[in-house]
């Protein structure tokens, strides 16, 4: 009683367990209905004196937390103990197998997009498959186009593991048809992510060419319009270099997302009316608006809203 009548003056306690009663230090997992509730009292509780004794108080990620009730889907969850090591985990904290909300984009030759698909659609639906992706070819779009769009969802690993199947196909296509031009692999990014992928005087890029033993470019920003924001990364080597390249790009680009998400997070309440999910760079189900760059003034008015097929995700 004494600890629930301290507790609720943090927020809105939705239980309140002990975990464990077989030695003199009581461990009592709490869940606030939300995470800047658990926060606040994580702040205001952890080294209180309560009853001659000291509270210490942790924080457990949901993801931890999930494991161990998977009845209860837990909202930012504390742990409180009067004495005891603290939990390990740091609020917001990722496994490793979640999907990132970011897809990876490729440009390819679209004399390639046929192999790639496969009879009936057999080769992309086993890559699918055995990479655990989502994947979309956009072959209708941009007729007459020399290139056309791959979107793959997944997780990292997923992403790296069906972008090196491409890659594989196209050069087999190309022995198969003759294809003597070099077959680059090509990435889409936003402008927005670019810049921190290229670093202070181009020192990012340059460490993934010297470690992948690749050539990178990257399209000059004089070919970006409001209707298409995306710049092309072109790299050059073996299919293996090249899947090496993709990796540590695409880990710099979901960095570069996941801060902006991070900070546009903060900033939403500050600019009103912001809306900028007509970007087709982030699917519908990620319900996040896409980072922009650049004082509120600048982001007005929002892009214009793009048209989606009900088949194909752009």
């Amino acid at each position: 009683l004494v600890l629930d009548s301290l507790l609720v003056q943090y927020g809105v306690v939705e239980s309140c367990e002990q975990v464990n009663t077989d030695s003199e230090t009581a461990v009592v997992n709490v869940t606030y209905s939300s995470k800047d509730q658990a926060r606040q009292a994580l702040d205001k509780l952890n080294g209180f004196q309560l009853e001659s004794f000291t509270l210490k108080v942790a924080y457990i990620p949901d993801e931890i937390a999930a494991q161990q009730n998977p009845s209860q889907q837990p909202r930012g969850r504390r742990g409180f103990g009067q004495r005891g090591s603290s939990r390990q985990g740091s609020p917001g904290s990722v496994s490793k197998q979640k999907p990132c909300d970011l897809p990876l984009r490729l440009l390819v030759p679209t004399q390639f997009v046929g192999a790639i698909i496969g009879k009936e659609g057999a080769t992309i639906r086993n890559i699918t498959k055995q990479t655990q992706s989502k994947i979309d070819v956009h072959r209708k779009e941009n007729a007459g186009a020399a290139e056309k769009s791959i979107t793959i969802l997944s997780t990292p690993e997923g992403t790296s593991a069906a972008c090196k199947s491409i890659l594989e196909i196209m050069h087999k296509e190309a022995q198969d048809i003759k294809f003597t031009e070099e077959i680059p692999l090509k990435i889409l990014a936003h402008n927005n992510f670019v810049g921190r992928l290229i670093g202070k005087e181009g020192r990012n890029l340059k460490k993934i060419e010297q470690d992948t033993d690749t050539k990178i470019t990257i399209s000059p920003l004089q070919e970006l319009t409001l209707y298409n924001p995306e710049r092309t990364i072109t790299v050059k080597g073996n299919v293996e270099t090249c899947a090496k390249a993709e990796e540590e790009i695409m880990k710099k680009i979901r960095e570069s997302y996941e801060n902006d998400i991070a900070s546009m997070n903060l900033q939403a309440h500050l600019i009103p009316g912001l809306n900028l999910n007509a970007l087709g760079l982030f699917p519908p189900t990620s319900g996040m608006p896409p980072p922009t760059s650049g004082p509120p003034s600048t982001m007005t008015p929002p892009y214009p809203q793009f048209e989606q097929s009900e088949t194909e995700t752009v």
